[in-house]
């Protein structure tokens, strides 16, 4: 399968955070699956790291180096997307995740309640 992992839950996975369960971990490690980041992840990171609202134990490059997750850039048609969706939530890097999961085909990955009142494909953590 293919996934597309939400801004907190890429964090979880690199700081092998307690509160990702061993089933989501299992899926991310599974090398059948092809587990997606993107551009929308660093930027949110980035901007949430400089305000002070997110510590970082390393660089946002050695955030993406590590992992080897492939890195889905932002483009035309997502914002497409995204200018579609309800408004239910209103985080943009969420909003723009879901919209880069239905133009992608991928199950997002998220912890996020308000995300899962999208209907589009979702692995609840």
């Amino acid at each position: 399968m293919n996934y597309l992992l939400d801004t907190q839950i890429f964090l979880w996975w690199l700081a092998k955070d307690k509160k990702l369960k061993e089933s989501i971990k299992k899926i991310i490690a599974d090398p059948q699956n092809t587990i997606y980041v993107s551009v929308t992840n660093a930027w949110e990171i980035s901007i949430k790291y400089k305000i002070g609202k997110l510590p970082l134990k390393t660089t946002l490059e050695k955030c993406f180096e590590v992992t080897k997750f492939p890195i889905i850039n932002i483009n035309l048609q997502h914002i497409l997307q995204l200018d579609k969706l309800p408004l239910i939530h209103k985080d943009p890097f969420d909003r723009l995740l879901i919209a880069q999961s239905m133009i992608e085909n991928l199950t997002l990955i998220t912890s996020n309640p308000k995300i899962w009142q999208y209907k589009i494909d979702l692995l609840k953590v």
